[in-house]
């Protein structure tokens, strides 16, 4: 009778530790699944403001500080746009000195707690940059879609797609750009997003069913007289770009697409992100096994591995893709090989990416751009986190672009 005991208060004590750990990896899948738009991603630092004077700032002292470029600086209630370190003023150890260009919301005091993000810009496309726009519905699956619409002359237009920890301001970072070289903008919300529909889960699924509300915007533009569409995403939004690209029923109308920081391979973001949130390393595949029972509604994976490869652009920092490694459970990196990327893009890519991406990583678009089957270029930017590559260097990324679009319009 004592070993049937000790065997039962075992198994119990198994099955109470084995139901702990699925509640615990289900609470970090939805960590990721349900994060709020606009919302820092967690691989970003909490900062200190220490002080601000004319024209600077100074912050705690971290990597993220000592990037290269230009951010917003967000907290409770304030938004501030900061540039580059200042390298002739005076640091601390504990401190980094940036250039403060503007507070564009709120006040900023010593002691506030705040984050970088890449979204410069908040307001919309007039009151943050002065374009004339217009505030258009997009008729999607589950409801009208805000998205802003700045005119331009060319029958091309520019569909942009936010990502991970960002809503459609992120848009507004090359905006200006694309206006100044005429193009038609429409900048879309999505699911999930303020004023968009709820998703009927509740949850976000990283691109696998928001694409159809990407979708529903090139119908709208073709609708509304563009003769073709470039999509243009960022991480999420990027997966996105490729879904509808392979997908449309007017696929055929789209000419281009621009992938930043895109996220390929959904399970490897979902580890990172439940990984910056000390999800202990043990309960990880239970996060990702979670993750893929709240998804199971959403589309087949598939692969983006096969075909001839595609060309990289040789000069600057564009790079040439490696060669894919051997294929297996991880590559040497310690990234999962792509086993769930999305469909190879078949017409002419632009691929702005990074190796100090902690969210979804750099070695897989390399694999994209060596596996083909269409053109694709691979721009490589250093020093940026997710979704941030053109603040590390705006000149470079709009020079980038332009290159790009020219042969497209």
């Amino acid at each position: 009778m004592r070993t049937v005991n000790a065997t039962a208060t075992a198994v119990t004590a198994a099955l109470a530790v084995a139901a702990a750990g699925v509640a615990v990896g289900r609470l970090a899948a939805d960590a990721a699944l349900k994060a709020a738009p606009g919302r820092p991603l967690p691989t970003e630092p909490r900062l200190t403001v220490h002080g601000t004077a004319a024209g600077q700032i100074t912050l705690t002292r971290d990597l993220a500080t000592l990037r290269p470029g230009r951010y917003g600086l967000t907290g409770n209630g304030t938004h501030a746009i900061v540039g580059p370190v200042l390298p002739d003023a005076e640091h601390t150890a504990d401190t980094v000195v940036r250039r403060l260009e503007r507070v564009t919301r709120g006040t900023l005091e010593p002691g506030d707690r705040a984050w970088l993000t890449p979204s410069v810009h908040i307001g919309d496309p007039g009151t943050a940059l002065g374009l004339d726009h217009t505030d258009v519905e997009v008729r999607g699956e589950l409801g009208a879609l805000p998205a802003w619409f700045v005119p331009g002359s060319r029958d091309t237009w520019i569909i942009a797609v936010h990502g991970l920890g960002t809503t459609r301001e992120h848009t507004l970072n090359v905006m200006g750009f694309l206006h100044r070289h005429h193009f038609p903008v429409l900048a879309l919300a999505y699911r999930g997003d303020a004023g968009a529909p709820r998703p009927p889960d509740g949850l976000g699924h990283l691109g696998e069913t928001e694409w159809h509300d990407l979708d529903a915007a090139i119908h709208h533009a073709v609708r509304s007289g563009a003769r073709r569409v470039v999509l243009h995403g960022w991480s999420t939004g990027a997966t996105m770009a490729l879904r509808a690209a392979a997908r449309s029923e007017l696929r055929d109308l789209v000419s281009g697409l621009v992938l930043d920081s895109p996220v390929l391979h959904w399970e490897t973001t979902l580890r990172a992100l439940a990984a910056a949130r000390r999800t202990p390393s043990v309960l990880l595949p239970l996060a990702v096994r979670a993750a893929q029972g709240r998804m199971k509604a959403s589309p087949q994976h598939h692969t983006g591995t096969s075909g001839t490869p595609g060309t990289t652009g040789t000069t600057g920092t564009t790079e040439t893709p490696r060669a894919p490694e051997t294929p297996g459970a991880t590559g040497a990196s310690g990234t999962a090989r792509p086993a769930t990327a999305p469909e190879g893009p078949r017409i002419p890519t632009l691929v702005v990416h990074g190796p100090d991406d902690r969210v979804a990583p750099w070695q897989l678009s390399r694999r994209l751009a060596d596996a083909g089957p269409g053109p694709v270029t691979l721009h490589t930017v250093r020093n940026a986190p997710h979704g941030a590559m053109w603040n590390a260097d705006p000149d470079a990324y709009e020079e980038v672009l332009r290159r790009f679009l020219t042969p497209l319009v």
